[in-house]
């Protein structure tokens, strides 16, 4: 009898069942939500401490602060806008450090005007250069924070707020909702305020501790997902021992979906006009044409050998005419990071997200008032250095693309990385071996029927 063999249909049949099903939808809505979830940063995020360090008459007074606790992820240029929704009749009567937006309708208050009635009041950093009286700590930087690990110091911004609520005490003050945060776009989601211990704070002299009245905690959490539909970086790869250079994947930022006017040709006439209209400031990117279309693409090149050393040139470029990158970050991983011997022109700093594995992990950013300046497109659009490794013999091998890296963010955002197949591994001598084997076989095999045929 023979056996029989389930058709495909038939098992395509039986493998979906309810509960397979139910698995793969699950698994669907996982991949969807955990898009804020940053595999390389996994504590990552930006907390805001609504500090009561005073009751007045009518209300209190506050310092907000915001920390920066993403390793890799700052806030750069036009700066935070944060915002929220009063739990109740609130209007701010002062503010030191920053400034809202809008004021609103105060046309109920003759007198003394508050500085902002609108029930969902939007706040922003003061510029650099404010004068003094209008300060505090860690104000004043144009909204610009520093990511945790490039710049604990700078990772920091405050503002002091003045607020009036009639008749608020310890026991009716009420918690501010729905908190926004543009960075300086879109990507964060906030989570309600909560109440938490007190925040403690050691005076100038350090002899003293005073505690707030009052502490509420808003954590949030950045998703690429949510801040821009299409990447925004991308990589290409080469080596001394391969001739072909892989470029980024053709569209890998969204070319297919461009429009008119997108993307301008380096020899475009009157280039400078097309970037920056006469009278008007556009932040929208404007990059160079190119088949992959993106802002930013970082190049990898594994450019020597040695017999216990090998060496990387990494050169990061800028087709975005309309911006110039200050404080920018490279993230990279790769196993062979737990031996960089050595680092050229960039800082460095090795980052663990898994506790227990590993290092393999990298952090690079530019050298003060040196290349932590990446300039729009054009000539100097472009800051490059050089990473020399120690072979650990072992586990080295230039063999399947094992030299190239895994993954590479800018900014905090995950770059596309050309497809495994198409990394530039070693000249395969394998083939022509086997095919020469192959073809000594079947020479010797043919002369054998031959002399069969003539015995």
């Amino acid at each position: 009898m023979e056996p029989h063999f389930p058709s495909f249909a038939g098992l395509l049949t039986k493998l979906c069942t309810p509960t397979i099903l139910l698995l793969v939808l699950l698994s669907s809505s996982t991949f969807t939500s955990t898009e804020a979830y940053d595999a390389l940063d996994p504590n990552g995020n930006i907390t805001i401490k609504w500090d009561i360090i005073s009751w007045t008459p009518d209300g209190y007074v506050a310092t907000v602060t915001m920390f920066n606790f993403q390793q890799y992820r700052h806030i750069q240029a036009p700066g935070w806008t944060l915002g929220w929704t009063w739990a109740k009749k609130e209007v701010i009567w002062s503010m030191v450090g920053s400034q809202t937006t809008e004021q609103g309708d105060c046309s109920k208050y003759k007198g003394n005007v508050p500085h902002c009635c609108k029930k969902t009041p939007t706040v922003v950093d003061l510029l650099p250069g404010t004068p003094y009286n209008q300060q505090i700590a860690n104000c004043c930087k144009g909204g610009v924070i520093n990511a945790w690990a490039q710049d604990p110091a700078g990772a920091v911004s405050s503002f002091q707020v003045s607020v009036g609520a009639a008749g608020t005490t310890n026991k009716t003050v009420r918690v501010p909702k729905n908190f926004t945060l543009l960075a300086p776009g879109p990507g964060y989601t906030c989570s309600p305020a909560k109440v938490v211990r007190p925040t403690k704070f050691l005076t100038a002299d350090k002899r003293r501790v005073t505690q707030a009245l009052m502490t509420w905690n808003v954590t949030c959490t950045y998703s690429q997902f949510l801040a821009q539909k299409t990447p925004t970086c991308c990589v290409s790869l080469s080596s001394f021992y391969n001739d072909t250079i892989v470029g980024c994947p053709t569209c890998a930022c969204g070319c297919q979906n461009k429009t008119a006017g997108s993307c301008v040709n380096s020899k475009t006439p009157h280039l400078a006009s097309v970037v920056s209209p006469p009278g008007k400031t556009d932040l929208t990117p404007l990059v160079q044409c190119t088949s992959h279309m993106c802002p930013i693409r970082i190049h990898w090149h594994v450019k020597l050998n040695y017999k216990e050393y090998w060496r990387v040139k990494v050169t990061i470029t800028n087709f975005n005419y309309r911006m110039n990158y200050t404080q920018w970050n490279l993230v990279m991983q790769h196993p062979n990071f737990d031996n960089l011997t050595q680092i050229f022109s960039f800082n460095y700093k090795s980052l663990t997200p898994y506790d227990g594995f590993t290092d393999d992990t990298a952090m690079l950013w530019g050298v003060k008032f040196y290349n932590d300046f990446l300039s729009q497109a054009g000539p100097l659009g472009n800051v490059q250095s050089e990473l020399l490794f120690r072979k650990d013999q072992s586990t080295f091998t230039f063999e399947k693309g094992w030299a190239f890296p895994r993954r590479i963010y800018f900014n905090g955002d995950n770059c596309v990385m050309p497809p495994p197949d198409a990394y530039p591994w070693l000249p395969n001598d394998g083939y022509q071996s086997t095919m020469s084997l192959l073809q000594a076989l079947t020479t010797a095999l043919l002369s054998f029927i031959v002399l069969l045929a003539y015995a």
